[in-house]
């Protein structure tokens, strides 16, 4: 009843693109200054609101985009400058306000979208529903799908144990690492972006 090969492929594509361990210190960025229940919580929100989203855009993803006349540049445009904003707060120190306010849900934005459900983890679950022929293979792909967001879980739940290790001093070296990363992986969307523009695809 299950395609192992493409479920192996589902799997190790999402897995590379939502990256559950470059995930981690990111992770543990936006949740410093929390209480340790706060962060487990955050975990499993992400991982569940990136799994709802990508579920969207399964079913519904094409017809989203024809309807809005949304294409893929504009919506990895979108992505690379929210990513961005929360990458530059991290880079001056700015998420500490954030970080000591309850009711700023990081579980949302930017964890669960766009950093795990983000342009590239959206367009890929999108090709690979197109490919569905028969119910193995769509058992495949989703088996594939909550087989990722298990391993996007346990990073994040997992890692928590680091913030009592590293302590202050190591959770503000993390924070300016994941800074610098977000940074990087913002302005790559926003270049593919342009890219894809001026190629004629926007």
């Amino acid at each position: 009843m299950v395609e192992h090969v493409l479920f192996v492929e589902v799997f190790v594509t999402l897995f590379v693109i939502m990256d559950p361990v470059g995930t981690v210190p990111i992770f543990l960025s936006l949740t410093a200054g929390r209480s340790p229940a706060t962060a487990k919580r955050a975990a499993w929100q992400a991982v569940a609101v990136s799994f709802l989203v990508i579920t969207l855009f399964a079913f519904f993803g094409q017809q989203i985009f024809n309807y809005l006349h949304i294409s893929l540049p504009a919506l990895q445009a979108a992505g690379g400058l929210l990513l961005l904003l929360v990458a530059l707060e991290l880079l001056t120190g700015n998420e500490q306000e954030h970080s000591a306010n309850g009711d700023a849900n990081i579980a949302l934005v930017p964890l669960g979208t766009p950093l795990l459900a983000g342009p590239g983890a959206i367009v890929a679950t999108m090709l690979f529903v197109q490919d569905i022929d028969s119910w193995p293979s769509g058992i495949s792909v989703a088996l594939g799908i909550i087989a990722v967001h298990i391993a996007l879980w346990a990073a994040m739940r997992y890692s928590l144990p680091i913030l009592r290790v590293i302590r202050e001093s190591g959770v503000l070296l993390v924070t300016r690492i994941a800074g610098l990363l977000l940074s990087a992986i913002a302005v790559q969307l926003v270049a593919d972006a342009v890219r894809a523009f001026i190629a004629g695809e926007g």
